[in-house]
Parts: structure tokens; C-alpha cells; sequence
């Protein structure tokens, strides 16, 4: 297996040579972050004539972005109606709610406009059960979430075993809505086209320092000072100190993945054969796609080592093979991981700790969709919009309870949890 070699490099169509920043800038925003977020926005605000500097650390695509699942699942992973009312209030829930549902198509209508190569499918996106309470719980959500306009469909066991070619799970939901994307190469074609729009991005241009100057933010970006009138913060799980408290308001969680080498025809064929999606309800969840050119995508929860490094590695290549026979034996080429940022209540936030700094972070696993849909937001919030015409209320900048433990623990809590899944699932 090749140690974090991301199998997303192998497949995606080159990328936009950067921009390197070689003086002093002004402009109208800045924006911090080359990923769906920050490029979603800085597409928006383009096409506005507005004048958008993006600044990313790294290569494009270098965090989340180009690392991620790449599926496109149009939910919150709040577990009811009430649940997201409960969490921004009446006012926002119905504004939130739809932005939620429409996240998918609108990602599928915009990679379709600007003729983005990423292998944009939407086939469908399947949640298996893997015991007879998970399947009350997700068919009496279904029922909850299909009176607002959501797309659930229900299967049994011998339909999911069809649709996915796993064993042990007794019925699903399907969201026809779902689908997939190779996420780097959405990343770059973002990139592409929000340059052609008139936005100049720097990769390798880390920001280093961040202070406000009467009407104007100056950011530090490789010895050069940027001044902006309106800041956007588009880091997600990557958020450092640039904002004083703003990493301190997720959690930060390690997701990884596995890929095989093209399959032969008799592995390939029972696996996801009409391009579904997967996930399923454990907590331990797994997520996994079939690939166009053969290759099987398998994923799931990893934690931080006290070194610094990922572990979860061996649970996964365990995994893999037991829920999908086919899978025995085969060799998997490909390793990666990023990191998945969760608030308290799993609703993405929107946050301003001072005028024309706009912060949005926070998408609970369902980045893929939701991030572009935050990065649209933040772009209207930039043009003027008033927080009252935004699908997202204000959050504050409040510290994610017991976020240290939680993080130090991962790997002691998944080893619990996977206990409790083994024992639902026995039980059926």
C-alpha cells in the first residue's frame, strides 16, 4: 500500500498553475482557504466584478477538499426536523432546511454550467441499517424529512445486498438525490473557473497575520501586506490561530481511506452496481463508491496518534473485506486521510467575530455539498446581503465542550463504539 498517496492525485486533470504574490495588494476580499468553501466564493464574488484575492497555504485542494470521500449526500446529519428547529431556531429552519435538500442538485447544476470534469454522477445515495433499531430510527426520520421536500426511498435486504453487493444490513434509505464527485478534480475546476472569472488566487501563500486598520484588514502573506475591506475565513477543519478562538469552536476528527487498483470483472461486478453511494448507521460508519475506471473507494473513522500520525488503519482493511465478500484478497493501493470538522449541534456555522470578517466552518461530514452552499453565503454576506437573507444564523464563538479530551480519546472511543456496533448488529 502506498502510505498517503491519495488516489484523488492519480485521476484528477491537472490543476491551474497558481499565482505567486510578489508585492503589496489591495482588494475588495480576501479570502483564506483554495477550497470548495473559499472557491465557491471567490467564483461568486468574481462574477459580482468584485475585486477577490484568495490565499491558500498550500497547493489547491491541499486540506479537506482534495481529500474527502467525494460523495455528495444533500443532508445535515441532524437526526430530525426538530432537531435542526431546535438547533437555529424557527426563523432560519425552513431557509436551512431547503439550502440543505437543494445542496446536492445545486452542486450537480453547477458543475454542469461551468462543464467541470470531476466524473459527476448523481445515481443515488444509499444508508444502510445495520440493525432493526437503526432502521426504525432512519425510516422514521425518512418519513420526517420526505414532508420537506427530502427524496427517501426505502429498501430491504435482498435490495441492499443488490445495490451494493455488502452483507449484514437488513434495509436502507435511498436519497436519489446523492451522488459522487472526484473532489480534487472539482477543487481545480473551481479554481479554473473563478480565475477565468476575474479572481486572482495564490497557492503557497500562507497568511500569516491578520489585524484590523480603521476601515481595512491588512493580512501578512509571505512578507507582503494585503489589505481588504471584508475578510472571508474558509479554513474548515484546518482553522489555526489566524482567528483568535475559531479552531477552538469545532472538533476536529480524522476520516480515511482506502482504494483499490482497477478490479477484475468477477470482484467488480456485485459491488455498487447501478453507481450508488454508500454509508451505513453505525457509529464507526463506513462510506464507500464504485470508481469509473474499476477502483473501489472504501472509508471510514481514523484518529491521531500521540505522535502525530493517523491510526485505523488496520480496522479498515478488516472491514472492508468482512461487509464486502468480494472484496477478500484484493490489494489495496491506495491510503489518505483529512480532517472532518463537528460543532456541537452538527449544523455548519456562520460566524463574524468583528465587521467584514466573515468565518464559515463546521460541516459534520457532509462538506462535499454543504461547503459550497456556505461558500455561496459568505460570498452575499460579502455583497451585502443582511444575515436575516442567509439560510445560516450568526453562531457565537463558543469553545466546543471537553474538545481536548475528546480529541486526545478518539482512539480509546472508536475501540468502544466499535464494541457497541458489534453488539447492535449481532443482536439484528
Amino acid at each position: 500500500m502506498q502510505q498517503s498517496d491519495a488516489f484523488w492525485n492519480v485521476t484528477a486533470p491537472a490543476g491551474e498553475k497558481g499565482q505567486s504574490l510578489k508585492g503589496d495588494l489591495t482588494c475588495d476580499v480576501a479570502i483564506v482557504g483554495g477550497g470548495f468553501t473559499g472557491l465557491r466564493a471567490a467564483l461568486m464574488l468574481a462574477e459580482a466584478r468584485t475585486d477577490v484575492a484568495l490565499f491558500e497555504a498550500g497547493d489547491i485542494a491541499n486540506g479537506a477538499s482534495g481529500r474527502s470521500g467525494g460523495q455528495v449526500n444533500p443532508m445535515l446529519p441532524v437526526s430530525k426536523p426538530d432537531d435542526l428547529r431546535a438547533a437555529v431556531g424557527p426563523k432560519y429552519f425552513e431557509a436551512l432546511a431547503e439550502a440543505a435538500l437543494r445542496s446536492a442538485d445545486d452542486l450537480f447544476e453547477l458543475v454542469e454550467r461551468y462543464q467541470i470534469r470531476c466524473e459527476a454522477r448523481q445515481k443515488g445515495w444509499l444508508r444502510a441499517d445495520h440493525c432493526e433499531a437503526a432502521r426504525k430510527v432512519s425510516q422514521e426520520n425518512a418519513k420526517l424529512w420526505n414532508k420537506l421536500g427530502a427524496t427517501f426511498e426505502f429498501v430491504g435486504r435482498d435490495d441492499v445486498t443488490r445495490m451494493t453487493g455488502a452483507r449484514g444490513y437488513g434495509s436502507g434509505t435511498v436519497n436519489t438525490r446523492g451522488g459522487a464527485v472526484q473532489p480534487l478534480a472539482l477543487t481545480r475546476g473551481l479554481d479554473r473557473v473563478a480565475q477565468a472569472a476575474g479572481a486572482k488566487v495564490f497557492s503557497h501563500a500562507p497568511v500569516r497575520k491578520l489585524s484590523r486598520e480603521g476601515r481595512q484588514w491588512i493580512l501578512a502573506v509571505n512578507g507582503h501586506r494585503v489589505a481588504a475591506r471584508t475578510v472571508i475565513i474558509a479554513t474548515n477543519g484546518y482553522a489555526d490561530d489566524l482567528v483568535p478562538g475559531l479552531k477552538r469552536t469545532l472538533l476536529p476528527l480524522t476520516s480515511i481511506q482506502i482504494a483499490t487498483e482497477p478490479l477484475d470483472a468477477d470482484r467488480l461486478e456485485p459491488l455498487c452496481p447501478a453507481g450508488h453511494t454508500i454509508s451505513d448507521t453505525r457509529r464507526l460508519i463506513m462510506y464507500c463508491r464504485r470508481e469509473p475506471g474499476g477502483q473501489f473507494i472504501y472509508g471510514g473513522m481514523g484518529y491521531r496518534t500521540p505522535t502525530g500520525g493517523v491510526g485505523g488503519w488496520s480496522w479498515l482493511l478488516k472491514d472492508a473485506p468482512r461487509i464486502f465478500p468480494s472484496l477478500k484478497g484484493v490489494k489495496w493501493a491506495y491510503r489518505w486521510g483529512g480532517t472532518v470538522a463537528l460543532t456541537p449541534d452538527r449544523v455548519p456555522h456562520l460566524l463574524e467575530p468583528e465587521p467584514g470578517l466573515i468565518c464559515g466552518l463546521g460541516y459534520n461530514g457532509r462538506g462535499v455539498a454543504m461547503s459550497l452552499v456556505m461558500g455561496r453565503e459568505m460570498a452575499r454576506r460579502a455583497l451585502g446581503a443582511a444575515i436575516e437573507e442567509l439560510p445560516f444564523p450568526l453562531a457565537p464563538m463558543k469553545p466546543y465542550a471537553f474538545r481536548e479530551p475528546q480529541v486526545l480519546g478518539a482512539g480509546l472511543a472508536m475501540r468502544y463504539w466499535r464494541i457497541l456496533d458489534q453488539r447492535e448488529a449481532r443482536r439484528g
